[in-house]
């Protein structure tokens, strides 16, 4: 029996790639085009795990199936195979922002770990957004200072347009030269983050972003 593999980004995109199979269904009826798609998005999803076993591999493949019923089972049989976020105790979380006093954790035991790509929470007394992510198998986390908007835009990590917050924080990077350098960097992400981890399809730009946070890439 295969083991859990599949992380919740890409988990996320296999839903949407599902999606638009389905849509190709309703709105074309030649089988040509049709195939076409369902191919695309099959290479697409297959591209996601380049180290998985042949039962994986046939676990993934979505070429045999054709109805809004098939297609629903096939992604109820994949949710099983779903990697939770790494498991994490309060005191955990305290130890990632030693800077921040009686700080507000989240109640983990209403999160779903299998459906979170990063962990986020706000704290409106002081207008603050905490992320904590696995960046290289080991969970990091940042602060940010956020700022509600009244008009809609994209989230930089999901790439969906909704209800956002502009955050902005430190980056620890360095400078030999000017030891008191410090630079800020900011983003609009959802305000929402379970919203967000529900959306989310691709980390590349949460990973840069903390990076550069971290003092670990440049900006």
């Amino acid at each position: 029996m295969t083991g859990k593999f599949i992380k919740n980004e890409h988990f996320n995109f296999i839903k949407q790639q599902v999606a638009l199979i389905k849509d190709s269904y309703k709105k074309n009826s030649d089988p040509t085009v049709i195939n076409a798609v369902r191919e695309l998005a099959n290479a697409k999803i297959i591209e996601l795990f380049p180290d998985v076993t042949s039962e994986q591999t046939e676990m993934l493949d979505l070429m045999k199936w054709k109805t809004d019923y098939e297609f629903d089972h096939y992604i109820q049989q994949l949710s099983s195979f779903l990697l939770p976020f790494p498991k994490l105790t309060d005191q955990q979380i305290k130890k990632m922002f030693p800077k921040t006093k009686k700080l507000k954790v989240p109640d983990l035991s209403q999160i779903s770990p299998e459906q979170l790509t990063y962990l986020s929470w706000t704290d409106i007394s002081t207008n603050k957004k905490f992320i904590v992510y696995p960046l290289n198998e080991k969970l990091v986390g940042i602060e940010c200072k956020y700022t509600l908007l009244s008009k809609d835009n994209m989230c930089s990590f999901c790439k969906r347009f909704g209800k956002v917050a502009y955050i902005s924080t430190i980056t620890k990077a360095k400078k030999s030269k000017n030891p008191d350098y410090y630079k800020a960097i900011g983003n609009f992400i959802c305000f929402d983050s379970s919203n967000c981890n529900k959306k989310i399809t691709n980390v590349d730009y949460l990973t840069t972003f903390l990076k550069i946070s971290l003092g670990e890439e440049n900006g």
